[in-house]
């Protein structure tokens, strides 16, 4: 069997409108409750993001979703839409660009509570395989 990330806890101040707003960004279904105190969004077939209500302290965490050429336009035009800054680096000015370092394209923006979210079309992090 092949080992595949299942989901993962997202914490938050504000659970249903930070699950909202991913969820409408990469256009995929959410529920603002699920299995008790979760605000999932289901971004494919074999990953939700639970996003848990919380009042205590908790670090910034990084997502990145690849994406195809087609979905990054359509996801970059939502965050045009939504007036949310982003950026071409991972850290740096909310400079409205694209990056393209890597051979692909690539944004990054913050969430309210702080995430950071990334999408691309080329993974960075990993050769295609057969490559």
């Amino acid at each position: 069997m092949t080992i595949e990330l299942d989901h993962t806890i997202v914490p938050s101040r504000t659970p249903v409108e930070s699950a909202r707003q991913l969820a409408e960004l990469l256009g995929v279904p959410w529920a603002t409750s699920s299995l008790g105190p979760f605000s999932p969004v289901f971004v494919n077939g074999g990953l939700t993001l639970d996003f848990m209500g919380t009042d205590e302290d908790f670090p910034v965490y990084h997502f990145c979703f690849r994406v195809s050429e087609a979905e990054f336009d359509t996801i970059l035009d939502r965050l045009k839409a939504a007036e949310i800054a982003y950026r071409s680096s991972v850290r740096g000015p909310q400079d409205r660009r694209i990056g393209t370092d890597f051979g692909g394209r690539m944004v990054y923006w913050n969430e309210p509570d702080g995430h950071q979210w990334e999408m691309l079309t080329v993974s960075y992090a990993r050769k295609p395989s057969g490559s």
